[in-house]
Parts: C-alpha cells; structure tokens; sequence
C-alpha cells in the first residue's frame, strides 16, 4: 500500500450498511457488485510493486511489526487472514508457529499462497469479505492487510472481522494524518513510478478506532511504518537509503505521530467492561 491517494473511494467515518451481529441472520448473497480488490493485491503485477532490495524491506518491516503486536497471543494461535492471499504474511506467520487461514474472495486470489497450502501449512478458502463463513469466535486473532482502503464497506470488514476474533484483530490503513495530505497533487508522479497504483481511502486513526469500538473492541498497539511516502523509496530504489532517510524521524517520534501506513492491535474488552 501506498501513502498517498487519489479520489478516495469512500469518505472515512461515512455510514456503511448494518454489519451481521454475532447472532444476527446472515446477510444476502453478495451480488454483481461484490467488492473483490484481493484479487488485485494477490496478483502478480501487484507483487512487483515489492520486488528488490526496498520492496524486501517494506516486508520485512511490516512483518515484523506485527509479530511484535502478536506477542500476547498464545503459541499455535489460529489466525485468519482477511484478504491475505498476497501471501505477504504466510511466511512469517507460519514460522512463527501459529495455525494460519487465508481467505480470499475468488479461487485465483489464493494463487500466490499456493506453495504452503499443497504442502498442509496452512489453508486457504474462498468467502465474501464482509460475509464471512464463520460462526462467531472461531479464530483467536483476525488480520487484514492491504484491504480497508480498498472497500467501500471497510465498517463492514472490521464489524466480520470483530466478530470471528475471540481475543484480538490487527489490520493495516493509511493514515490521513501523515504526507497523504499531499496525495492529490502527487497523485500522478506516483503513478508514473508504481504504475498499477489505485486510487484507496484514508482514514483518521479515530476513525480505525470508533469502528472498532462499535464491536466491543480497543485499540491497544499501533505502528506506523513510514514517515517518507513509500513510493519515494520506490523512487530511489535503495533499501540502505531508505533506512538511513527513515532512521532521523523515527527516533524523533515522528514516525510516531505521522508515519503511514499504520498497523493497529484492537483487542475485544472482557465482558465486564463492555457491559455484555
């Protein structure tokens, strides 16, 4: 994902329709409009966007960004990935030992996974994104990266992904409160050097956090990843570079308060505090 947009899809914070509650009946099948962006993001054409020494670091970073957000769950945790069949964190879910679901919206979306599904290392099935096919609780953790900015009914994902989580649910965004503010203007120098970029949605941090809250859950972990726009590291093609521009605003606390793409931890409230 990139840190700048183009036309948002969807305004953040603006009213999606009701999601399915834990008991509620399960919603329609999903028509000719069904929103399907994993498809692109599993592809190989998307897959080069991460390719070489930068693209090597962007993965690494953010894999291991969220296995530090993992920490508290228990070893062989039962994970769904939402969207994941870009594959970005198979590999290092899996050897972190934990048992690992991907789903996906069509068959082809699970191409790039293919490897580690023959093998029996994990599973891959295919769904609607905002109807999931699970009862409610099914997995420990729920992650989705490079998805919510991707989905008019992103509410909708969090609401599903929220209510198949028993204990925890991390997802990925690009924050509105970083250099995206300059996305507009940018837009086409950035298409210029991804070339397959698309236009996605950026949202507050308080918006990720009051969808979330909605559904009993609180963010309790963030990381954001970049404070330079990640398509200038594209740019330069350098991961020692990269590193190097990053390293200063990092240990000022920028990254902290305007870095972008962010990963956040939400976890379920014990029912004592949520009332229930």
């Amino acid at each position: 994902m990139a840190s700048m947009a183009h036309e948002p899809l969807a305004r953040a914070g603006a009213a999606d329709p009701p999601g399915r509650t834990e008991s509620g009946p399960p919603r329609p099948p999903a028509g000719p409009d069904r929103e399907q962006p994993d498809v692109e993001t599993a592809s190989d054409d998307y897959a080069r966007r991460f390719a070489g020494s930068v693209g090597a670091w962007f993965l690494d970073l953010q894999a291991r960004s969220t296995l530090e957000l993992l920490r508290r769950v228990p070893p062989r945790a039962t994970i769904l990935d939402v969207g994941g069949g870009h594959g970005q964190l198979t590999p290092a879910l899996l050897e972190a030992g934990h048992d690992v679901v991907v789903l996906g919206s069509a068959p082809e979306a699970g191409a790039r996974i293919a490897r580690y599904c023959e093998s029996g290392r994990c599973r891959y099935t295919v769904g609607d994104l905002i109807n999931l096919p699970y009862p409610a609780r099914s997995f420990d953790v729920v992650i989705s990266f490079r998805l919510l900015p991707h989905m008019r009914a992103w509410r909708r994902v969090i609401a599903e992904a929220c209510r198949v989580a028993r204990t925890m649910v991390i997802v990925d965004y690009p924050s509105r409160r970083s250099v995206n503010v300059l996305a507009d203007r940018l837009f086409g120098l950035k298409r210029r050097i991804e070339r397959n970029t698309r236009p996605f949605t950026l949202f507050r941090p308080q918006d990720i956090a009051d969808a979330f809250a909605e559904h009993d859950f609180v963010i309790t972990g963030s990381t954001p990843q970049f404070l330079w726009p990640m398509v200038l590291h594209r740019a330069h093609g350098s991961r020692l570079l990269g590193a190097a521009l990053e390293f200063v605003p990092r240990v000022l606390g920028l990254t902290r308060l305007l870095g972008s793409p962010v990963i956040a931890r939400a976890e379920r409230r014990p029912a004592s505090d949520s009332g229930r």
